[in-house]
């Protein structure tokens, strides 16, 4: 019998084996790689973006971007924008649903719900406040925006429409005009990018603008603020007041009240910092 189907064989069988050895290996070193992630994942706190009133959570766009190719969890919820107490339950009905650390987030109003929101949930570690309020028991919006001079957000840039409430009564939503939605929110903006801004605006209530806030978290629980030194619509003296009462680590930037979006690097910096000192 002739040798040449034997080496045809063998050589055969043993090319098998190493395809069979390879693909252990590879599979091995997937699985190990993918349970790398997966344990690297889990011991990142997951972040919880906040958005503030006349927006919606798609100006986070930029840092959930840089954070989720970072490994951390993102969510990034619709605040209602119907009133303080009632947004804030709704935010804490969801971070009872986030297993782990949870680092939250707020932007503008969306400052004064995580605020009241993370009151009681033990795994929020950190709150993070990008040009936002950040009230004290018993203050509102309305009377922090006009504590200092500054705010380009006065009543007659605003326009006022009704809507109805399930009991029956009338509340109002406000709007800003077109004419100063660039100057008093995002100056350093394009203006083919504010106009769209201001166009798709989610309607922000009387009530969320007036309501008193509750007992603030910032007591209990580290924060850190950006403060964004051209803001038209939170004064950044308001800003620097409200974070050195809250014990804030304070970052500044020049921007205007969108620092999110117009620097979101420095927005991004300011979040991994306060998420690294959770662990």
């Amino acid at each position: 019998m002739s040798t040449k189907p034997r080496q045809q064989r063998s050589t055969l069988i043993v090319a098998l084996v190493l395809a069979v050895l390879t693909s252990l290996g590879l599979s091995a070193a997937a699985a190990t790689a993918s349970t790398a992630t997966r344990a690297s994942t889990a011991t990142k706190p997951t972040i919880m973006f906040v958005h503030g009133g006349w927006a919606d959570s798609s100006g986070w766009n930029a840092e959930i971007a840089s954070l989720s190719r970072l490994g951390y969890p993102v969510i990034a919820p619709a605040n209602p924008l119907r009133g303080l107490s009632s947004d804030a339950a709704y935010i804490h009905s969801l971070l009872a649903t986030i297993p782990g650390d949870v680092v939250l987030v707020g932007h503008s109003y969306g400052g004064a719900v995580i605020t009241n929101a993370s009151v009681g949930t033990p795994n929020v570690k950190a709150l993070v406040y990008i040009a936002a309020f950040a009230p004290d028991t018993g203050e509102s919006l309305a009377q922090l925006v006009t504590q200092n001079p500054g705010t380009h957000i006065t009543p007659d840039a605003l326009d006022t429409r009704p809507y109805p409430l399930p009991d029956g009564s009338t509340g109002t939503d406000l709007y800003i005009k077109a004419s100063v939605f660039r100057d008093a929110f995002a100056g350093d903006l394009p203006p083919s990018t504010t106009r769209l801004m201001q166009a798709t605006q989610r309607p922000f209530s009387v009530a969320a603008f007036t309501e008193p806030s509750g007992t603030p978290a910032w007591t209990t629980i580290p924060s850190w603020y950006l403060v964004a030194t051209d803001d038209h619509a939170i004064p950044p003296l308001t800003q620097r007041f409200m974070a050195a009462r809250a014990g804030s680590t304070v970052a500044q930037v020049k921007a205007s009240h969108v620092p999110m979006i117009s620097r979101p690097d420095d927005t991004t910096a300011l979040i991994l910092k306060a998420a690294q000192a959770v662990g």
